[in-house]
């Protein structure tokens, strides 16, 4: 959702948060700003749209010595897109400003009240709220005003706080939002995400829940909101470097993560397995055999690409574990009468371990009683914190809005997981499991030697096909997930419409829908319902629709059946998804590039949904 930069030290502050911001484009945003002291008054340059826009209207600014600053990008949620509801947003003097990612759920309540006070609104925003408020109480110390300021509101909110009278100083504060510090020689940071942070340092703190910062040039004080008490400093070092935020070489973010997806699925599970032994080390979930042996239901807990994941994972779980599985949308599952109790797993699925949704469903779950082994990829994220055990994915920064390495990795965990709740409960032999690893270790290198020429396949069928504006993707077993995915990926960033069904089903509905302009993507690999998706395929022709398969190479007979086909490697079933994933997501990809869509950034869509 919006990004968050702000910076105290001796550096120019302008260059500084426009890098930050740049860095945190692909959390989506509709407009920008920053703000900064000069000359006895804080300077605060706001528009709306691109980052472009905002670096116009800082032209005559670029000479500005400050070194002290915030930005933002606003992905709107009270108020339209426009400059006036951009933030940085300030109070009635202007002397005091305030960026904010979250939502303030009794916004309207304390506008109503602080209006009646006499105080002026100039936005549409609930934020405004907050700079107001903390104006309510400030006398001459800027931290006691923003605690008893956020003592009043409620929701969600990472803020970032600045006061003319204090200009030596920043706030941060944070509550069911994402913020971390980062801290680098007589000079700090503050961020929505550590992509920000990467080219200045890679010791960061992660707020927690009711904690503030006091930002100065050379320290740091942390403290929590309620009762300003000093609380020790956790100091992590990030090892990724700031090229791997970059696109090195690559058209976008998300071609770039497509191709780096071996080495995601290859970090995920090394240092994990012991192939020759047949074993999986999992000791960070803090899980024992006895309360493995407890478990009477697991439930996959997640959010879009993520939810596909999980219905995968629950084929492996139930078929390897027999553990019964209910996979889950997190924002249903937050609000449904729920039968758990301490013999439930809760496993939530979540890239950021910021999803909102994700994060209300697990805190739900955890009082209840059932355990939590979170699957996420940023270290240090809320849902970690808040996971009994987590299984880090390890797929290194995703800066693309959709989801590619983060899918293959969050399988991978599942695939081990599956193994390892296996091989605890003696329902397979070490050989069994050695067998299944061996076949996860080829992934990484199929996969590398395929990938281009997937990529040329991917090329011609958009050129074919680019201009449908319907499409239908069609699998059985393991393949229905990845038709889900798959489907998803190209509405995503193509914004054409797409849907994945479970092949069988195709009768039931879909089937009205297929004619000469319906392309319908069909998943083949030769497991043990193969026939029955050639069965599928006969029912397409006959209809005149247009068929374009993903199967094993060599295969003549669905050749001979497919207007299109892209070939992959013959692996075991249980792979399959990994390798039958990345052609639907290069065909995505480059559909979208023949339409001219902004591949990255796609409208409407941000990477990190930290709001309901």
């Amino acid at each position: 959702m919006c990004g968050i930069v702000g910076y105290i030290g001796y550096r120019r502050v302008l260059p500084v948060l426009l890098d930050g911001l740049k860095r945190l484009e692909y959390r989506g945003y509709d407009s920008a700003g920053v703000a900064w002291p000069e000359k006895q008054k804080i300077m605060r340059i706001r528009a709306k749209g691109k980052l472009n826009m905002l670096e116009e209207a800082l032209e005559d600014f670029r000479g500005t010595k400050t070194t002290i600053g915030l930005g933002h990008t606003r992905w709107a949620t009270h108020g339209e897109p426009t400059e006036g509801n951009a933030h940085p947003h300030a109070d009635c003097t202007g002397e005091l400003v305030v960026v904010h990612n979250g939502i303030i759920e009794n916004y309207y309540s304390l506008r109503e009240e602080l209006k009646k006070e006499g105080h002026v609104f100039s936005s549409e925003t609930d934020t405004e709220v907050i700079a107001h408020l903390i104006e309510k109480y400030l006398e001459d110390d800027l931290e006691i005003a923003v605690s008893k300021a956020l003592e009043r509101v409620e929701g969600a909110y990472a803020l970032g706080v600045l006061w003319l009278k204090q200009p030596d100083i920043l706030i941060a504060a944070r509550k069911q939002s994402p913020l971390v510090i980062g801290l680098a020689e007589r000079e700090c940071f503050m961020a929505s995400d550590i992509p920000a942070l990467l080219p200045y340092t890679n010791k960061v703190i992660f707020l927690e829940d009711g904690q503030m910062a006091a930002l100065k040039g050379d320290s740091l004080e942390l403290k929590s909101i309620s009762d300003r008490k000093p609380l020790n400093k956790s100091i992590q070092e990030i090892k990724w470097d700031a090229s791997m935020a970059e696109k090195a070489g690559f058209k976008h973010f998300m071609l770039k993560e497509i191709y780096e997806q071996p080495d995601a699925i290859l970090n995920t599970y090394r240092g994990r397995i012991i192939p020759e032994k047949g074993q999986i080390k999992f000791d960070e979930i803090n899980l024992d055999k006895d309360a493995i042996g407890r478990i009477k239901r697991i439930v996959l807990l997640a959010c879009g690409t993520s939810w596909h994941a999980g219905l995968v994972g629950k084929y492996w779980i139930e078929k390897w574990a027999k553990i019964p599985v209910e996979v889950e949308l997190a924002s249903e599952f937050r609000y449904k009468e729920l039968l758990i109790d301490n013999d439930y797993l809760t496993v939530p699925i979540s890239q950021s371990g910021e999803t909102a949704d994700t994060l209300a469903g697990l805190r739900i779950a955890k009082e209840l009683g059932s355990y939590i082994i979170s699957i996420c990829n940023v270290l240090g994220s809320t849902i970690t914190r808040e996971s009994d055990g987590t299984v880090y994915t390890h797929a290194g920064p995703e800066i693309g809005v959709a989801s590619t390495k983060a899918f293959t990795s969050q399988l991978t965990a599942l695939y081990l997981l599956a193994l390892y709740l296996a091989q605890e409960l003696g329902k397979l032999s070490s050989r069994e499991i050695g067998e299944k690893l061996e076949g996860l270790m080829t992934v990484p290198s199929i996969i590398k030697e395929r990938l281009p020429a997937w990529h040329e396949s991917a090329k011609v069928l958009a050129d074919k096909y680019y201009s449908y504006s319907d499409f239908l993707y069609l699998g059985r077993n393991l393949q229905f997930p990845i038709a889900l995915e798959g489907a998803l990926k190209l509405k995503e960033i193509s914004y054409i419409h797409a849907e994945g069904y479970a092949a069988g089903e195709m009768k039931h509905g879909p089937i009205a829908l297929i004619d000469r302009n319906m392309p319908v993507v069909a998943l083949c690999p030769q497991d043990h319902v193969y026939e029955k998706m050639v069965s599928n395929i006969e029912e397409v022709r006959s209809r005149r629709g247009i068929v374009i398969s993903v199967g094993v190479e060599g295969d003549e007979g669905l050749e001979r059946i497919s207007n299109e086909i892209i070939t992959v490697s013959k692996v075991a079933d249980d792979i399959n998804p990994f390798i039958f994933t990345i052609p639907l997501q290069l065909i995505a990809y480059e559909i979208a590039l023949a339409r001219g869509c902004d591949v990255d950034q796609p409208r409407n869509l941000a990477k990190s949904v930290t709001v309901e």
